[in-house]
């Protein structure tokens, strides 16, 4: 009889090259990651994102196309946001939740990153660059992937 080795807990908050893969080929894989923010009600909104991108070790970014329907006052409100992401694939199964804070960053240089960063098929949604970029400074990352179990914090 064959038994199954936990796998280990990476507790670090910093994302891996496999992390960084499974973020950044998301949208190719046709798996878009879910993200949730709390509007200016009070109420949580949930969307598919295809431009959630890895910004750095302990940050995402997102390219907003339409910001001006709420999300930046809400965000500005409360910056706690959640992103999920899921793949049910036996060869590349993995479960990770994203929880940090939200913010909106005007700077150009960071603005055409985020945007140049983009999956093409988002930036064709946008070809006059007039959506925003969206940082999230990482608090924890939880879930599973291959190898590997997340328990990170920062």
């Amino acid at each position: 009889m064959t038994t199954q080795q936990t796998p280990p807990v990476l507790t670090e908050l910093k994302l891996t090259d496999q992390i960084k893969q499974i973020v950044d080929g998301a949208l190719a894989r046709r798996r878009p990651i879910s993200f949730t923010y709390v509007d200016t009600n009070g109420r949580p909104s949930l969307s598919f994102r295809g431009s959630v991108l890895v910004y750095g070790d302990t940050q995402l970014a997102i390219w907003i196309r339409n910001p001006h329907d709420g999300i930046v006052n809400a965000i500005a409100r409360n910056p706690e946001v959640a992103l999920l992401y899921g793949d049910l694939d036996p060869e590349a199964r993995a479960f990770i939740t994203f929880h940090g804070r939200g913010r909106f960053d005007g700077d150009e240089a960071v603005r055409r990153k985020v945007y140049d960063s983009s999956p093409e098929v988002e930036r064709d949604r946008d070809k006059d660059r007039k959506g925003a970029a969206l940082i999230i400074d990482l608090d924890s990352v939880d879930g599973l992937i291959p190898g590997s179990m997340l328990k990170m914090r920062r």
